[in-house]
């Protein structure tokens, strides 16, 4: 499949999510990436599309208005799939299970629940053949990139605690308002937070082990209506997360904090050090405990690979330049961010949901095992 120099992408899914890839992928054109098609059922998704296409100077997209016809189409080698998160089982397994082997981009959470996770992830393992990268690209936000490098160079000692702070505004209006409930989203400790999880582990470097969870909707879309049903997504909470290794992760989440200097500030502390990163801010600060306060380092945090920092400081370019790396390794490569991981940051999210609904510490065992 991959015999040729240019990788064909497809998108299904071009929502604003879905925009934001074709203008990823536009600025990866001299890496050898191409896109070729998508698809939506959503019509004015796919004229928008269109519209950008053409601003882009895209040569002339191939549009469908469901996901089998792009897959039958032999016109996409990279599926990337940016559909609302309801969406993703169903179309994940289309994927896979195609006689056409397709790699696979998929946006964040992999799937809104357990369950869907393994379906997917059961049907991969029949696939060793595909690619599956799920798309947690906060990990190569600069300045959070450059704290994991600090921590994994053992700078900081053996990290023992992990806090994010995410003081942000509410949720973005998306096509028919699918994210404004829980049983289309997953909740939002699974649709926004999982890309939190996923660093928590990657700091700890441990699994999780048990959640603790308090989070209500008291603010944000309480006098919204849809169909006759008010949204049930929590716009606060804080949540923590104890790993097996002993370390612990607080998230402190707030989505009507819009005046805050930085979206996202996250600390990690080991028994030697500590280190924090701060977006959009995009600097580091690293100190060691023998030094004190005098001894705080101030590093500013940059990626000179980065072509369109987007909506999201530039993680997505890194994110796609990396999987097309993984694509055209052919067979040598592998998603940096796998089906596991995929599971784990939803399962986390899940279980706090949970926690906040049954008032207690929910265990992954728990989760993982519905």
């Amino acid at each position: 499949m991959m015999g040729r120099e240019e990788v064909r992408y497809g998108i299904v899914g071009v929502g604003m999510m879905g925009r934001e890839h074709m203008v990823n992928l536009s600025h990866l054109r001299s890496e050898g990436a191409s896109l070729t098609c998508v698809a939506d059922p959503h019509p004015p998704s796919l004229d928008l599309a269109l519209e950008l296409a053409r601003s882009l100077h895209l040569p002339p997209l191939t549009t469908f208005s469901g996901h089998c016809e792009l897959l039958d189409s032999g016109l996409c080698d990279v599926v990337v799939v940016s559909s609302p998160n309801m969406t993703h089982c169903e179309i994940l397994m289309d994927i896979i299970s195609h006689p056409t082997p397709h790699h696979i981009l998929v946006e964040k959470p992999l799937c809104t629940t357990i369950q869907d996770c393994r379906k997917v992830i059961d049907a991969a393992k029949q696939r060793p053949e595909i690619l599956v990268h799920v798309g947690l690209e906060y990990r190569y936000m600069p300045p959070v990139a450059k704290l994991i490098e600090i921590v994994k160079s053992g700078t900081l000692g053996r990290v023992r605690m992990v806090a994010i702070r995410e003081h942000r505004f509410p949720f973005l209006v998306k096509v028919n308002n699918w994210n404004r409930f829980n049983v289309n989203s997953g909740g939002t400790l699974v649709e926004k937070c999982c890309h939190f999880f996923d660093l928590m582990r990657l700091f700890a470097a441990a699994n999780p082990v048990r959640v603790m969870a308090s989070g209500s909707m008291d603010v944000n879309h309480k006098d919204e209506i849809y169909d006759g049903k008010v949204p049930d997504i929590i716009d606060n909470a804080y949540v923590i997360v104890e790993f097996d290794n002993g370390s612990r992760g607080m998230l402190d989440l707030c989505m009507f904090a819009e005046g805050s200097k930085n979206e996202q500030e996250i600390s990690v502390v080991g028994d030697i050090g500590k280190g924090e990163a701060f977006v959009p801010e995009s600097v580091v600060h690293v100190g060691i405990r023998t030094a004190g306060r005098a001894g705080v380092m101030t590093i500013k945090a940059e990626d000179e690979r980065i072509k369109y920092d987007g909506l999201h400081h530039g993680s997505s370019y890194l994110e796609h330049l990396n999987f097309l790396s993984a694509v055209k390794a052919q067979g040598g490569g592998a998603p940096a961010v796998d089906l596991h991981d995929g599971l784990l940051s939803v399962a986390i999210g899940v279980a706090g949901q949970l926690s906040i609904e049954k008032g207690r510490f929910v265990t992954i065992e728990e989760v993982l095992s519905n």
